[in-house]
């Protein structure tokens, strides 16, 4: 599956302000016998939550002094993004943290900072977002598409197969789609025998634990997201996260470190891991301002408590759905191994027995009531690897 024309997404509904409910109105319709009333949404689902006050204030605060640069400090002052991403290194347990303009970047200079040579082939989910392929396409990689199981998670056997047919592959990209994790353990051990470096995409992972630990600490390296839709919203932004010292010199300095700058960041290595490196490598300039990591940081504090209230409302909305509609779809299933799933979205897969005819009358019938549902498979959607 690569991805199924028939697997749908609710996309954001979990993370809505409200719950569908109080957002929506009931009405009488016709067209459903032995239905009396029908359910409209009347708000817009993708909708995220405004930004806390702290995060405002500290915004309007900032643009008041001017200093929306992260080094335009003080000697001996943290920035605002290095407090950021001193917080959020503390909540994945990551021992290193490199802020950055996205999540696209942070992917690309994991591949950057591993060693991707010119045309090197990079093994990824073939289910993901079109954002990830061209991140490799953006470093100057080949990807080669891994399949999906119908979990959304990338398929280890067909990982296997990908591995011995291209031995000179020497990067695995795992992207944890919509926060849904593999079996990480096998892969990790298949990359290791195959001689391949293993990074994990985290953009969807955020929360999400895997044997206790936050997602991206089986891979040498990983990147999160705060681009508006995911956990943490400053519209667009990303973090490398790693435990590896030259990894994180490399990455500050690739985002934009030059000269001595790295001396202003407190969540990288010490300047024996820097060496020359600002006068060796280029500086592309995808550093996070001051502003995306004063939205970002009040956001942090909230994470728990946002998880909880997401994973109450799914295994709520899935339990209905299982009771009543399992004949006809199926919702994937969390891999053992995951202890703390981070459910901020719904998707599920169509039953073979439901037609082309059926599923685009039962996505219009949704788009009437106000409740978006994609089918990744659709053509126009970025998340059909057809489109890369």
């Amino acid at each position: 599956m690569a991805p199924s024309t028939k697997t749908m997404a609710l996309t954001a509904l979990l993370a809505a302000t409200q719950v569908i409910s109080a957002a929506a109105f009931a009405v009488s319709d016709p067209r459903v016998v032995g239905v009396s009333t029908r359910t409209f949404v009347n708000r817009d689902i993708k909708t995220p939550d405004p930004v806390p006050q702290a995060g405002i204030e500290e915004a309007v605060s900032l643009m008041e002094t001017g200093r929306m640069y992260r080094y335009n400090v003080k000697p001996g002052e943290d920035s605002v993004v290095s407090m950021c991403e001193k917080e959020i290194a503390d909540y994945t347990g990551h021992k290193y943290c490199v802020a950055l303009n996205s999540c696209g970047s942070a992917i690309f200079l994991m591949m950057r900072c591993t060693g991707l040579e010119p045309g090197g082939e990079v093994l990824s989910n073939a289910f993901t977002f079109g954002a990830v392929p061209s991140a490799i396409e953006h470093a100057g990689g080949k990807a080669v598409y891994v399949e999906s199981d119908y979990n959304h998670v990338m398929d280890v056997i067909d990982l296997e197969k990908k591995l011995v047919a291209h031995p000179n592959c020497k990067h695995v990209l795992v992207s944890h789609m919509r926060g849904k994790v593999g079996e990480m353990d096998v892969i990790a051990e298949a990359c290791e025998r195959h001689g391949a470096v293993l990074l994990e995409d985290c953009a969807h992972s955020l929360g999400v634990r895997w044997q206790g630990k936050h997602t991206g600490h089986v891979g040498k390296v990983c990147a999160i997201s705060s681009q508006s839709y995911k956990m943490i919203n400053s519209g667009e932004g990303g973090f490398l996260l790693t435990d590896d010292p030259e990894i994180a010199a490399k990455c500050a300095v690739y985002a934009g470190a030059y000269e001595n700058l790295a001396s202003k960041h407190a969540t990288v290595p010490g300047p024996e891991h820097f060496g020359d490196l600002p006068t060796q490598i280029p500086n592309y300039s995808v550093r996070m301002s001051n502003l995306a990591a004063a939205v970002i940081r009040p956001q942090i504090k909230t994470l728990e408590e946002r998880i909880e209230k997401y994973n109450r409302r799914y295994n709520a909305l899935t339990a209905k759905l299982e009771e009543s509609m399992s004949e006809y779809l199926s919702i994937p299933q969390n891999t053992p191994g995951v202890t703390m799933p981070v459910h901020d979205s719904l998707q599920f897969n169509l039953s073979p027995q439901v037609t082309e005819a059926q599923t685009e009358r039962f996505l219009q019938e949704c788009r009437e009531h106000g409740l978006p549902v994609e089918l990744f498979g659709a053509k126009s959607n970025a998340r059909n690897f057809v489109n890369w």
